[in-house]
């Protein structure tokens, strides 16, 4: 027989969820506010290498995964996670280099946004994911002079935000615990290894940066990576892409505390917009069935 949840705790389960997608999305956007301060000694490839090598060393001290025993097909999941992860910090570190916070995690925010609406079952879900859609937008606007290449990695960035989604949520159902987690965050740093020396030199090794890299490691992997791992077993993907819409609004609400940048007028409009279509798309999932949860 399978246990069906009572609908008091269905929206337990929901708001659960809830709450740990937006630990996760504000460790890693005031992270990546305090990963500028490390530029102009590592640059952003520097920064990318310590931040996936802290995450990978204490994911892997905290999950102490087992090597033995993984299947073929559970190794090519946990390679491929791992490059996407790598390859997705790279660009979103990129692009930060050469737009503003908030407008890089804008530009970025498509990849989830697309995921949302490729999964939508229902037309409410549109109409969420279209009022998302529109504070990014409006989040946007005041944005001028906007470096090509920057957008381009922004956009990279977000077509591996969308893989990365679908794939953290296939380690959560094949792996128990953070392990698929761990071993995928270790293959993204052993990528990354080449490009960092390569970029940062002895730089990388010194105490100083190092017990900041280690900071940024953990606000900016380890905390909303397993954040996520664990919210995508409460909620449907389609619901967690469009809770994901919270992040440009805390992108710029970052870049207001610790970098001074200010907010405008439509900065506040697409605030309210996002949140709304967040909230919307979070009581709407209350009626879908939570996705199963698999045990090994």
């Amino acid at each position: 027989m399978t246990a069906t949840l009572a609908p008091a705790d269905q929206l337990g389960a929901r708001l659960h969820g809830v709450a740990l997608i937006l630990v996760g999305m504000s460790s890693v956007q005031f992270s990546a506010a305090l990963a500028v301060s490390l530029y102009p000694a590592l640059g952003p490839l520097g920064v990318v290498t310590l931040r996936l090598a802290g995450a990978a060393v204490l994911l892997l001290v905290l999950a102490r995964p087992a090597l033995r025993g993984r299947s073929r097909r559970d190794w090519r999941t946990i390679i491929l996670f791992g490059l996407v992860m790598a390859v997705m910090n790279v660009c979103v570190y990129l692009s930060i280099q050469r737009l503003p916070l908030g407008a890089a995690i804008t530009f970025e925010f498509l990849g989830p946004l697309t995921l949302a609406l490729a999964l939508s079952r229902r037309k409410l879900d549109f109409l969420w994911a279209a009022l998302a859609g529109a504070g990014v937008l409006l989040l946007g606007s005041g944005l001028s002079g906007a470096d090509a290449v920057g957008v381009l990695f922004a956009l990279a960035g977000a077509a591996c935000w969308a893989a990365y989604i679908l794939l953290t949520r296939h380690l959560g159902q094949a792996f128990s615990g953070m392990e698929g987690l761990a071993l995928g965050a270790a293959v993204g740093a052993i990528a990354v290894l080449p490009l960092g020396i390569s970029a940062a030199g002895a730089e990388l090794v010194r105490p100083g940066n190092l017990a900041l890299g280690l900071l940024v490691g953990l606000l900016a992997s380890a905390v909303p990576y397993s954040m996520d791992l664990l919210a995508l077993r409460r909620l449907p993907a389609g619901a967690f892409g469009i809770m994901m819409s919270l992040n440009p609004a805390l992108a710029a609400l970052a870049g207001f505390l610790v970098l001074g940048q200010e907010l405008g007028w439509w900065q506040l409009a697409a605030i309210g917009l996002v949140v709304l279509a967040s909230a919307g798309a979070t009581a709407a999932s209350g009626t879908k069935p939570a996705p199963a949860r698999a045990t090994r």
